[in-house]
């Protein structure tokens, strides 16, 4: 008996562990403001329309800012978090400086606060503002899940573990597992660079220093790699200038994997996903079929949402600090 009491305690312990460590995972539920706040959607997507309208750049800004937020502390709006003296929070590691468009969110919670105060949480309004910005470039629509609380810590530091775009397959496969999500997450999710633009910085490496036998990536597309080189020259100190992550930038569909087929991914994450059998077939019937991708899209945003969600947390007043 005493043996088994022990046993029993140990879990018990391990229980609490696991608990503090991870947080209880809320129920998320697509109905979850039906009654508390029902004009919440339409509140967030006539914001989030009007924005776009004045800046064609807030759709992949708004849907990069739903990726890095769920990736650092799962979905709890820790990237809105303001730095404070003595903490310099996530939104201002580099990783985030491009990010920008916070102003959206902060507009979208003032309206929401003034509609239904002290109901809607700020990492809601980040993941129906990403489901948004897809619809309305010509991309899936989705039912967001709803319930998350917002997180009260925020650290630069822990940006780097947002995976960086010169990962090999292993490492980048590895990134999407340890938030439980797979091969499949991995390939559908990174078609959101359908909206995307990348300064130079982030690939230049690939058209001038990819290695010591080769100076350009040779898995890149020769025309491609001599227009970015021209574009990223050495001696262009604009840092405005990069390119943009497919042929159609302004408009969310599969084209993103039709150029990594034909050498023209901008990162190298992008190009080792074809260059590698795991990855490959699930690039080349996404290219193919862009209606497989969408389903394939939307369902790994709802599980991308769902990435350490708990009950530990507020509903913040003001986004860009805590209560």
């Amino acid at each position: 008996m005493a043996a088994q009491n022990s046993k029993i305690i140990f879990f018990s312990a391990f229980i609490l562990l696991s608990v503090a460590v991870f947080g209880s995972q809320a129920a998320l539920d697509n109905h979850y403001y039906d009654q508390t706040c029902p004009q919440a959607e339409y509140i967030i997507s006539q914001t989030v329309l009007n924005a776009s309208i004045y800046d064609p750049k807030v759709p992949a800004r708004l849907l990069r800012m739903f990726f890095h937020d769920c990736f650092i502390r799962g979905c709890d709006a820790s990237i809105l978090l303001d730095s404070t003296p003595g903490n310099k929070a996530e939104k201002d590691g580099p990783p985030n400086i491009s990010v920008r468009a916070f102003y959206v969110i902060d507009d979208a919670k003032a309206k929401l606060e003034k509609a239904c105060p002290h109901t809607v949480s700020c990492a809601d309004v980040i993941a129906m503002a990403a489901r948004d910005v897809v619809t309305m470039t010509g991309g899936p629509y989705w039912k967001v899940l709803k319930g998350r609380k917002d997180g009260r810590l925020s650290k630069a530091s822990d940006t780097t573990n947002l995976p960086p775009p010169f990962l090999n397959a292993d490492q980048l496969i590895q990134t999407f597992a340890n938030r439980g999500l797979g091969i499949k997450e991995l390939v559908a999710l990174s078609g959101a660079h359908t909206l995307g633009f990348s300064h130079c910085a982030s690939f230049v490496a690939r058209v001038h220093n990819f290695s010591t036998i080769h100076e350009t990536d040779p898995s890149m597309n020769a025309e491609f790699a001599s227009m970015l080189k021209k574009k990223c020259s050495r001696s262009n100190n604009n840092g405005d200038a990069g390119q943009f992550l497919d042929s159609t930038a302004s408009r969310f569909d599969n084209d993103y994997y039709r150029q990594i087929i034909a050498g023209k991914g901008v990162f190298g994450t992008d190009q080792v996903m074809y260059n590698d059998q795991r990855t490959r077939s699930m690039i080349e019937a996404f290219a193919k079929d862009q209606n497989l991708f969408f389903r394939e899209f939307a369902a790994s945003m709802i599980k991308l949402g769902n990435v350490g969600v708990n009950e530990v947390g507020e509903v913040r007043l003001n986004c860009r600090r805590m209560n």
